[in-house]
Order: C-alpha cells, then structure tokens, then sequence
C-alpha cells in the first residue's frame, strides 16, 4: 500500500501542476474580451471554452507516468488495477461527472445533457491514447506546400493544430456552418461578426509565434540560411491558411483582412518577447492587456472596412503586414 500511496501522491503533485497551465486562458484575447464586451451576452463563447478546456482537464493521470516506467515498477497484477482504478479520481473532472451523476438520479438535470458531459469527459480521458502527435501522430499527414518555405509551414500548421485556440475557432466555424445549412439566413452583419469572433479566438497565437519552436528550434533557425522577414512570412502563411479554412463558411475575405491586421500587431510581442514559451494543449498567453486590444482594434476595423467596401481595403492591409514583416525581421536578424 505504501508504494500505492506514494504513486498517487507524485500524480497528485502533477496533475496539480498541470491545472495551473490550463489558466493560460485568463491572458487570451477570445476571454478577456467577450468577459470585458459581451459579460452576460457571451454566454456561449464561455461555453465553447469551457468545452475546450475539458479535453485536457479530462485526462488520463497515468499518462503523465511514461509507460516504459510503468513497466519496469514492482507492482502486482491487484496493484496495478487498484492504481488504474484510483488514479481517475486525482482528477477534478471525474468528480464534475459525479456530482453531475448525482444531479440526474435527483432529475435536476435532463439525461440527454448528462450523457453530452459524459460524453465529452470519455472523449478527453480518451484523447492522449490518440495518435495525434508524436512520430506516428495524424498531424504527420499535414501535407508539404511544394513552394518555398513548404517544410517549415508544414511545421508551422502542427504547431497551430497543437493549441487550444485553433479548437475554439473550429467550433465557432462549425456552429456558423451548422447554422446556415440548418437554419434560417444569416444577416449580413452577423456573418462579419462570426468571422471577427473566429479570428479573434485566433488573435492571442499571433503574439507568440515563436512559443512553441523551444531552444533547439531557435538554434536550427539561426543555423538556416534564411532572413527574419522568412521566418516570419511562414508563421503568417500558416497561420492565414488555418484562418481560411475556418472563415470559409462566413467571409474569408473579411477573415483575411483582418488576419493580415492581427498578425501586423502581433509580430511586436512575437520578436521582442521571442523566448516567452508556450505549451501545447493549452491556450495561448498573449503578452499584455494593450497589444490584445490594439490586436482588436485593428482587426475590427480591417475586417469590418473590407466586409463593408470590398476586396479593394485588402491593399493598405498587405502593404501595413508587408511594413511589420520587413521592420520585425530585420529585428530578428540583429537579434
């Protein structure tokens, strides 16, 4: 028992320690400003996120014990099931799905919505056996370009897909889609705004490009032959790929303007804070409170001017994130 004892208190100290990295979403741009703007109206974006953050608030504790570890400790069969059994418990999800349980026995909750939670729960403590990333993960298939810079925008589009945000921002883009072919027709207003909310869930990535590239991914920068304003122009281009993708049911065009404005901004605190880290499976940090509402402020009005007057704004857009390219990485080469 005492060897049982002293595994659940080391998963105990880990899972802790990993629940704190989940408050990376209190610094994130799609928060702060529907908890600042929205308040009570943003209850569904407070969904979304709430929806997000099960996925590694769900997790399996035993995960963070490699298995070649587990293997090799001196553990009985009984012992082995007995952790299996308890470890779940280390985690403040599995207590939400029993005082939900409890909820429904008492009919103060509807099944269907305790079978969507538990649901969602089963799907998160599932995830990390996924074959999601790693060597042999799915983002593997994450197609080369064929262009210049294809293999570093391929790494670029993993990294993105690694990260919270991109998750919120598919969702928003699968209820807008949803909604259109099911529903009655969007107004023209609100298919501007879905498209602000989606690049908006997107913004706070734009202010650390770099944060998930580590030491060794800095050295082998600094080893290619390559400008700063390269290394920049592929962390756009990935990043305006992935907005594509996700606007394509409201205004890619308005997702693009305002992209280009976002990515102008964030490529300040991206360069001067280049060593702030991210971790994956998490939302991003954003550097401070006055870059995210600058971030706003420009991609509202790119956005809103291009859905408004047409395609002819997205020229001062490109020529304003052309301007930030060349500043920023000549800051990057002198670095």
């Amino acid at each position: 028992m005492a060897r049982l004892t002293a595994i659940l208190k080391a998963l105990a100290v880990a899972v802790r320690r990993d629940q704190k990295s989940l408050q990376s979403f209190a610094t994130n741009n799609f928060f702060l400003i529907s908890a600042l703007l929205l308040r009570e109206a943003g209850a569904f974006l407070y969904l979304i996120v709430g929806m997000v953050l099960l996925f590694p608030l769900s997790a399996d504790p035993l995960q963070k014990i490699p298995a070649e570890r587990l293997a090799v400790w001196p553990l009985t069969g009984r012992q082995r099931w007995t952790l299996r059994v308890l470890s779940p418990w280390l985690n403040p999800a599995t207590w939400l799905l029993g005082a939900v349980a409890i909820f429904a026995v008492r009919r103060a909750i509807t099944t269907g919505l305790m079978a969507t939670i538990a649901g969602l729960l089963v799907i998160g403590f599932l995830f990390p056996f996924l074959p999601v990333s790693g060597r042999d993960g799915i983002w593997r298939l994450v197609p080369d370009l064929g262009i210049p810079l294809g293999q570093l925008i391929r790494k670029d589009l993993r990294q993105m897909l690694s990260m919270l945000d991109f998750y919120c921002a598919l969702i928003l883009s699968l209820a807008s889609l949803a909604y259109r072919v099911f529903g009655a027709a969007l107004p023209p207003d609100a298919r501007m705004a879905l498209t602000l909310l989606i690049v908006l869930a997107l913004s706070s990535y734009a202010q650390c490009l770099f944060g998930l590239d580590g030491d060794g991914g800095m050295t082998r920068y600094r080893l290619f032959p390559l400008g700063g304003w390269q290394r920049l122009v592929s962390k756009d281009l990935a990043f305006l790929l992935v907005v594509a993708i996700v606007t394509l049911p409201v205004s890619m065009m308005t997702g693009f303007a305002a992209s280009l404005a976002v990515l102008a901004v964030g490529h300040g605190p991206s360069v001067i804070e280049i060593r702030r880290r991210q971790t994956r499976w998490r939302f991003s940090t954003g550097g401070s409170f006055s870059v995210g509402l600058l971030q706003v402020l420009a991609m509202s009005l790119a956005g809103a001017t291009t859905y408004k007057l047409g395609p002819l704004v997205l020229v001062p857009c490109v020529a304003v994130h052309a301007i930030s390219v060349c500043w920023f990485g000549r800051k990057i080469d002198s670095a």
